[in-house]
């Protein structure tokens, strides 16, 4: 093994996990817990996708990985990999994940800020007929300015995401952000527990809440015959031209008191402020289309809520879009135990160094391979 160097660049990072639980046994331990660990982010940060290429990986960086790492038998096999994930406590690795996380953001500039996303993505890899076990659901945090996954939690068997999100909302710090979710989180228990962790909400009305989106889409109907003139809103426009595309937004914001009043009724929407519409027009090869969405908001400028409304769909497209195409995460048939919910927190955590690494061409496929290729920047990646 070579000397170590007098300062471990990837100490910083691996202090996180620090507290983290070996499940193993003592007489078991061939391999040190942060050494799987390290290496099983890198190779993911290369480009594996299963056990057996971590292992691949893991062989073939053997010289790059005992500057830093114990490695007191060598680089661990397919198995051991498979089964320390499998055995890992998934609560306590998406712990250490979110503590780094929050390091990460208070030294790159203090409190987090923006809009912050919410939404669920099934793991359809991790579905076993054989077994009887279905595909694991996740609830991830997005916080859309940083480019971040903030955290993830797992949907119980038999639940779904209304039960998930109260559970992450406790688990970060989100005070000053705008909470975006989409119509399934549109729950007045939801809105009351990110009002009670300092920030505002900006939630889609579907026909989950029948009576509430008729009473909505009515309203705004209405105003809008006469063009709002006897009500207090405020309103923009916004235009995107993009690849043959333009797409133009229309906000509007009702804001009076009366129709606030109104829609709380005894359902109690806490800090219930403004009712937004957003009617998108997209033109695109000579072909128009139209669509009209309703929202349920406690910010009070229709900025914030065009800014909000916008930034929700990064979620979808700068975060599950790539797990799936670039990350090739429902691709994957890791089923056993926890594994899967550990190696989806290896990948939000991957896919974080990657968005905050600002000097590489290319996307994120573009910088799996150049860390792959150099040892350098894998090291630059990994020192964030």
């Amino acid at each position: 093994m070579a000397d170590q160097p007098p300062l471990n660049p990837l100490q910083p990072l691996r202090a996180h996990f620090t507290p983290l639980q070996d499940p193993r046994v003592e007489r078991t331990k061939e391999h040190q817990l942060l050494d799987i660990i390290t290496i099983a982010l890198c190779a993911v940060l290369c480009g594996a996708d299963n056990w057996v290429e971590i292992e691949t990986f893991g062989n073939a960086k053997r010289a790059f990985f005992e500057q830093f790492l114990a490695l007191p038998n060598g680089i661990p096999s397919h198995d051991t990999f498979g089964r320390v994930f499998a055995r890992l406590d998934a609560q306590q690795f998406q712990d250490c994940f979110r503590a780094w996380v929050h390091e990460l953001v208070r030294t790159s500039g203090g409190q987090l800020q923006g809009v912050v996303a919410f939404d669920g993505k099934c793991l359809r890899g991790s579905r076993s007929s054989a077994a009887g076990k279905g595909a694991i659901y996740m609830v991830s945090a997005w916080a859309e300015a940083n480019r971040l996954v903030l955290g993830q939690v797992k949907v119980d068997d038999k639940s779904n995401e209304i039960t998930a999100i109260p559970v992450l909302l406790k688990l970060l710090e989100l005070s000053g952000c705008i909470v975006t979710i989409d119509a399934i989180g549109c729950q007045t228990g939801i809105a009351a527990a990110i009002s009670a962790a300092g920030a505002d909400y900006v939630l889609a009305l579907k026909g989950n809440q029948p009576r509430l989106h008729e009473d909505v889409v009515l309203m705004f109907a209405q105003e809008g015959a006469t063009q709002f003139r006897e009500v207090s809103h405020q309103t923009t426009t916004t235009l995107e031209k993009d690849h043959g595309r333009i797409e133009t937004r229309h906000y509007w914001l009702i804001d009076d008191p009366q129709y606030l009043d109104y829609l709380n009724g005894d359902a109690a929407w806490p800090n219930l402020r403004s009712i937004g519409m957003v009617h998108t027009e997209r033109e695109l090869a000579g072909v128009v289309t139209h669509e009209t969405r309703y929202y349920l908001c406690s910010v009070s400028t229709v900025e914030e809520f065009a800014t909000a409304a916008r930034g929700h769909w990064g979620i979808e497209n700068r975060l599950h879009w790539v797990l799936d195409v670039a990350l090739r995460e429902d691709a994957q048939r890791v089923r056993r135990d926890a594994a899967a919910q550990n190696m989806a927190v290896l990948r939000h955590w991957a896919l974080n160094l990657l968005r905050q690494e600002p000097t590489a061409k290319g996307g994120i496929k573009a910088k799996r391979l150049r860390a792959g290729w150099d040892d350098a920047y894998l090291l630059r990646l990994l020192c964030g």
